[in-house]
């Protein structure tokens, strides 16, 4: 899946019975206002003892508003000076499948106080989330696998493996994941964002949205403009609607190349403690050959899923260690255990009810905002290409999905992110991004046009405000977040 979080149901009459046409936008809809929706008490388990959350039902099938709801789970900090308050700043998650019920948490922890004492920070755990009317899969433990969840190829480049497993959770989410699950899109997540507004009382809402986040904020001030305020967009997704998240995963592969360069420096930096080369250029061939050895060769890992360290391991460790600076002893360490320099580290595995959820909202989302390709030979023939071009994914980024056998259809087009709008866009991205690479936000910056402007960081890994300490980027974001004002032009921020 892209994720950047992990890839990642009743019957086949109940699952069509939850299909959703077209709708139009936010002007044929009324905007019922009012702020006793929301009844607020203490957080369970938050780590911010400021933070509150409520509960707010929203239409499984907003064809049918009245008919069967679901649950949202809303969270907020309010700002400590009511007086300088201009609104709300909804925080929304990444993944697709990732929690943001925490963000307001993590939001206070990292904004300046100008920012915080303007808004009321939200979060939410989109429809079929944690602690929202949560989905799951149900997949066999062995499915759960991070190198299962992302289909990378065999060590001969072989997808057949693929093409059975992706098949296989497939329909283990079109049978099990029930009517939730088959309403999960992009456009209902940018509905179910409009009913937070109209519960929170707000005639409009400021965002910070994040990795896939970018993608449904950019959904929803399309479908609902004039619903909005401030948009910052941080981290940013193509949003082409031929193909989605297609498109996404395709992005890992230059994403990759875009960012090694940025842990072999610091993998030979001398005096590092978890070096592996002696200089920068060494890096990349010994990831190469290592990875091919152990494609050969395995070495047992017990505890860990799988419970050996083999190739795909370790290149699916290197695209999780890119995401940030603080993660490239991740990658070095085990690198180091694969060449007998360190013993193997201990596993560390997620919770198996968090990847099942995660998953199966990922599949949801990936599968019903658009229709994949279906024949197996044509990703045979691009997974091929791509391990030549870009060796370091293998064939990952273009490879067999499950969306290639899901048994539905897209219950409506994608929603194509346009100009038509109020010029309240700002864009946050790193020139060297291995999720969400730069290359894909210029695209979205195109398709906003006049909307929208954009702050580029010459900085590396995923997140870009208030995540690399580069004061030019973060100023320009915080200006506009308080003032209003965008930059007059499209910003390139030096590396700090």
């Amino acid at each position: 899946m892209p994720k950047r979080t992990a890839i990642t149901a009743v019957s086949a009459a109940a699952l069509a019975a939850t299909v959703l046409t077209a709708l139009p936008a936010v002007a044929a809809e009324p905007d019922h206002r009012g702020g006793g929706r929301l009844n607020w008490s203490t957080c369970q388990g938050s780590s911010d003892p400021r933070q509150q959350c409520a509960e707010l039902s929203v239409p499984l099938d907003y064809n049918d508003p009245d008919g069967p709801q679901i649950t949202l789970a809303v969270s907020r900090i309010a700002t400590a000076e009511p007086g300088l308050r201009r609104g709300v700043l909804l925080t929304i998650p990444g993944g697709p499948g990732g929690s943001g019920l925490g963000l307001p948490g993590s939001a206070a922890a990292r904004l300046p106080r100008s920012v915080l004492d303007r808004y009321d920070l939200v979060g939410f755990d989109p429809r079929g989330v944690g602690r929202s009317t949560p989905v799951s899969c149900g997949l066999d433990h062995a499915d759960l696998a991070m190198v299962k969840l992302r289909p990378w190829p065999a060590a001969d480049g072989s997808i057949a493996g693929n093409l059975a497993t992706e098949r296989r959770i497939a329909d283990t989410c079109a049978r099990n994941g029930g009517p939730v699950l088959r309403s999960i899109s992009t456009a209902n997540e940018a509905r179910d964002i409009d009913r937070i507004r109209q519960a929170l009382g707000e005639r409009r809402l400021s965002v910070w949205a994040t990795s896939y986040g970018t993608y449904a904020g950019a959904v929803y001030t399309t479908m609902f403009p004039r619903r909005t305020d401030r948009i910052v967009l941080d981290s940013n997704d193509d949003p082409d609607p031929s193909r989605v998240g297609r498109g996404w995963l395709a992005a890992l592969g230059q994403g990759a190349e875009d960012r090694f360069p940025d842990f072999a420096k610091w993998a030979a930096a001398p005096g590092n403690p978890d070096r592996v080369a002696d200089s920068p250029e060494q890096v990349r061939p010994l990831f190469l050959d290592l990875a091919a050895r152990l494609d050969r060769s395995p070495l047992p890992w017990p505890g860990a899923a799988p419970a050996e360290l083999n190739g795909n391991v370790l290149r699916e460790t290197m695209l999780e260690s890119l995401y940030a600076d603080a993660r490239f002893p991740d990658l070095a360490r085990l690198m180091l255990a694969g060449l007998g320099r360190r013993p193997l580290p201990t596993p560390v595995l997620p919770p198996e009810q968090a990847v099942q959820n995660t998953t199966a909202v990922s599949v949801g989302t990936l599968c019903n905002d658009v229709a994949w390709p279906t024949d197996p030979a044509g990703y045979a023939k691009d997974v091929a290409a791509d391990r030549a071009a870009r060796p370091l994914t293998a064939g990952l980024p273009v490879n067999v999905m499950p969306c290639a056998f899901w048994p539905f259809k897209p219950a409506e087009p994608p929603v194509r992110v346009t100009d038509r709008g109020p010029a309240n866009v700002l864009l946050a991205q790193n020139l060297r991004d291995p999720a969400t690479p730069y290359r894909g936000a210029l695209k979205l910056r195109a398709a906003f046009g006049e909307r929208a402007r954009m702050v580029t960081v010459d900085s590396g890994g995923h997140d870009a405000y208030r995540a690399n300490g580069n004061a030019c980027g973060d100023a320009a974001v915080t200006d506009f977040l308080v003032t209003g004002r965008r930059p007059a032009e499209d910003v390139f921020c030096p590396a700090s």
